[in-house]
């Protein structure tokens, strides 16, 4: 016999626990740049500024060489070295 657990929000009868996906293409190329090169939490908005001044072929080429070419655990800040000569 099924259990009485009174009143439930709606979305969770449904299992409407949906992600939304971002407006921008700059958005979605932070994303992937936070989660692949581990980007600690107080310079995420920085990734996001820096994929939104510049282009992505820009960003691109600076996200393909630092995983190419550094082996260290911070590559996020390799990154940001790249990011700053190329400007």
């Amino acid at each position: 016999m099924a259990e009485n657990k009174g009143l439930e929000k709606l979305s969770n009868l449904f299992n409407l626990s949906r992600k939304k996906s971002p407006a921008y293409q700059w958005q979605e190329l932070a994303l992937q740049i936070i989660n692949e090169l581990l980007i600690p939490n107080n310079k995420k908005n920085a990734v996001f500024k820096v994929c939104k001044q510049h282009s992505r072929a820009i960003i691109l080429a600076c996200f393909n060489d630092t995983k190419e070419l550094c082996k260290t655990n911070q590559k996020w800040r390799y990154f940001f070295k790249l990011v700053g000569k190329k400007f």
